[in-house]
């Protein structure tokens, strides 16, 4: 198991207390791209997904939001 699906699991086990680095970590590894545009929010989108997850770069980040990623990550995991 990778470093990155380790932080999956935990994400699924306790959606608290996350940092925005490691969702863009974990973004990164999956493809999904990520950008900031000058504001407090970090933008997630993929092609193949729906939707695109604009997370408030704030610590900590809200349960929904940690929801919302790993919902895109599990697209991004079926879409291949």
């Amino acid at each position: 198991m990778t470093k990155h699906d380790k932080l999956l699991t935990k994400m699924r086990t306790n959606p608290r207390d996350w940092r925005i680095e490691s969702l863009q970590s974990i973004a990164t590894r999956y493809g999904i791209e990520w950008r900031t545009l000058g504001g407090s929010h970090v933008v997630f989108s993929k092609s193949g997904v729906d939707f695109d997850l604009s997370v408030p770069a704030k610590r900590p980040i809200k349960p929904i939001y940690i929801r919302l990623f790993l919902e895109m990550i599990d697209k991004v995991n079926n879409h291949d």
